[in-house]
């Protein structure tokens, strides 16, 4: 099945963004929701799509992006801009806007996914500074050919954590 990587605050982190480049070498996209506290060009950010976190100083970043991989439309920002701490709505505004099916965010470092119609939210935690009682986390979404949708939490050492596995139609 094919499948994206989605990766958040890392504040400063770089050998683990290696590690999950290396342990995911088919993935069709790395995505990143902001707050690596890296410069954009950093090697360690290289094959990332990568937005501008409110801890993100270096400019060259841009605040979202939209991005297509197979038939989805998938938003990207970090999620500071648009409130996620208190509700998704302004979130769910500019993915309408944008015709976003998957929306991508960080800023809150909860690993969280959650399905609004025919919309996917998504925040894969933090790798560095987990919040709510939750390990490190990443996010693996892979999908077939009749928009089954399925979303992995991963640890650092690349496992999935079973009980936050989630399976979505889209």
């Amino acid at each position: 099945m094919p499948y994206v990587i989605v990766v958040s605050d890392n504040h400063g982190l770089t050998t683990e963004l290696q590690q999950i480049k290396e342990h995911h070498p088919d993935a069709k996209a790395f995505i990143h929701c902001g707050d690596s506290e890296l410069e954009y060009h950093a090697k360690e950010m290289d094959q990332f799509h990568k937005v501008r976190g409110n801890c993100d100083f270096d400019t060259a970043y841009p605040e979202d992006i939209n991005i297509s991989v197979d038939h989805f439309n998938i938003f990207v920002t970090h999620g500071h801009l648009y409130q996620v701490k208190t509700t998704l709505m302004p979130l769910s505004y500019r993915a309408e806007e944008l015709g976003a099916n998957v929306i991508c965010f960080g800023h809150s470092h909860i690993p969280g996914v959650e399905q609004v119609g025919d919309r996917l939210y998504l925040n894969p935690g933090s790798i560095r500074i987990p919040r709510g009682g939750t390990e490190k986390t990443y996010a693996k979404v892979s999908w077939n050919d009749e928009n089954s949708v399925k979303v992995e939490f991963l640890n650092l050492d690349a496992h999935a954590i079973p009980t936050m596995t989630r399976e979505f139609l889209l």
